[in-house]
């Protein structure tokens, strides 16, 4: 192995941020650290992270990695960042000092400016350009607000003197000593200003939003040079840069089209790969770039679940019900099997295939029995149910563009640690669920494009026959069963879409 035979991925997510040493070519994990970091909610609907705390946790987990390992920065080829979408920071180009909290994807305060564009009639051409639907989920409407919010912001932006950028971004900026103002396709795809047939930010979009276009970060590739860290005590290069549902899909080597994965963090996003075909949702699914190598782009279609993980949190924090996340599955395997509680978790609104913005969590079927594991069950239930609404659009959408098969969803996250939640989406989807050995995708996915660039891993191809399955879960439950779980939960939804009281 050469002396720098090492890469390092950067993992930062939305309630924690974890670095993970790998060794090169396999890939093989070799010491890993993880903090988690504060939420803020402002208001209701409103969430927010404070920058210092996102760039102090990435700084500390890297060089605790490096300390657990005994390496020093000259045997690491290089960094790979993955980063949670679409939560916008602007800061100051001569200090770096941010302008406000960054505003995170699940943020919804700008609901109403995205209805009033899309009262507008602007959704059709921000949807051809950037394959994504006006929402507050998004970065630009929250870069334009803090725009507004902060007292000279929108002056200084005029004159040049204001960066925006997705966390990837933020963090490359810090880390480079404010040399370098880039990101990667992924993430630029994900903030409605993007072209991603073109690959290249769209200054009509730009205008649409009021977002000054020098506020943009340059534009490259999944794997490419974006410059070099002396944070960790020596020079190391950054290699590698995607968001982390696309660096899950790399990890997950989702790579031929028709493949899927689903990550369940948080929230849940399935991306099934499309290849170099831009296909078009009949189904409000996303139309998003999976990765841009040598300045190819492989697009996919994406789901996204709000609330997957947070619904768990939410039984620990919230109700209080459990201790830890790890106890979910065992109280909800103590349910009354003849029980039909429905938990709608619309906490921050339904994503895919609804996207209500408005909506709000509601649980349905209490009777004086209910109790604790009745909760817990109908919390990971929604998960799977949320997670079979996304599948269906995508076999609809993909129908006929891809080979016939069985199909199979690939997963990773926090959540597939639970047989039990796994073998429940396995029997509400009525198809195979296949956990991989390396359940970190996301970070592998990181390191991978770090170790691509470095030359150290093979090209995707290469990298596809390296993924290892741990357990694969078949559906066991009656499909008249299933039915009827399935169609309780749609009607659970529709009695929760806009629901505002």
């Amino acid at each position: 192995m050469p002396a720098n035979g090492h890469v390092l991925a950067l993992d930062q997510g939305t309630t924690s941020t974890r670095a993970i040493l790998y060794r090169t070519p396999e890939l093989v994990p070799v010491a890993t650290a993880q903090r988690e970091f504060a939420q803020h909610f402002p208001a209701s609907g409103w969430v927010e992270h404070a920058p210092e705390d996102l760039w102090e946790s990435s700084l500390a987990v890297m060089r605790e990695a490096l300390a657990r390992a005994g390496l020093r920065p000259a045997d690491i080829a290089g960094i790979g960042i993955a980063n949670q979408r679409e939560t916008a920071l602007v800061w100051d180009r001569r200090s770096g000092r941010p302008i406000h909290r960054a505003i995170v994807w699940q943020d919804r305060r700008t609901a109403g400016a995205c209805a009033a564009l899309r009262e507008a009639g602007h959704a059709a051409r921000v949807a051809e350009v950037t394959g994504l639907l006006i929402d507050p989920y998004f970065s630009a409407t929250k870069i334009a607000w803090m725009l507004d919010a902060v007292p000279g912001a929108r002056e200084a932006a005029a004159r040049g003197e204001l960066a925006f950028g997705t966390v990837d971004s933020f963090l490359l900026w810090r880390l480079t000593e404010g040399r370098v103002h880039a990101t990667d396709a992924t993430n630029a795809a994900r903030t409605l200003l993007f072209d991603i047939r073109q690959g290249r930010w769209d200054a009509g979009l730009c205008e649409l939003f009021r977002v000054p276009i020098s506020m943009l970060p340059e534009v490259r590739d999944c794997a490419a040079e974006f410059g070099t860290t002396g944070v960790l005590g020596g020079r190391v290069p950054v290699l590698g840069i995607a968001g982390d549902q696309q660096a899950a899909t790399l990890g997950q080597a989702c790579l031929r089209p028709g493949m899927v994965k689903a990550t369940y963090g948080t929230g849940c996003f399935a991306l099934v790969n499309t290849g170099e075909r831009l296909v078009a949702s009949r189904h409000r699914l996303l139309t998003t770039i999976a990765y841009q190598l040598g300045g190819r782009r492989t697009y996919a279609l994406e789901g996204a679940i709000f609330v997957a993980g947070a619904a768990v949190q939410w039984l620990r924090d919230g109700l209080r019900l459990i201790r830890d996340a790890a106890e979910s599955g065992a109280l909800a395997a103590r349910s009354d099997p003849a029980a039909r509680l429905y938990l709608v978790p619309a906490f921050v609104g339904l994503g895919v295939p609804h996207w209500d913005s408005e909506a709000r969590g509601a649980i349905y079927g209490l009777t004086r029995a209910s109790g604790p594991a009745d909760f817990a069950r109908a919390a990971l239930e929604s998960v799977g149910y949320q997670t079979c609404d996304l599948i269906t659009a995508m076999q609809s959408d993909m129908a006929g563009l891809t080979e016939a098969g069985e199909a199979v969803l690939r997963v990773d996250g926090g959540m597939v640690a639970s047989d039990w939640t796994m073998q429940f989406l396995a029997d509400i989807l009525g198809a195979p669920v296949d956990r991989p050995v390396l359940q970190e995708t996301t970070a592998l996915g990181a390191a991978y494009l770090a170790g691509l660039q470095a030359g150290l891993c093979p090209e995707p191809e290469g990298f596809a026959r390296h993924w290892q399955l741990q357990r694969r879960f078949l559906p066991a439950m009656p499909a008249e069963a299933r039915e009827a779980a399935y169609q309780g939960w749609r009607r659970a939804v529709r009695r929760t879409l806009s629901s505002v009281l």
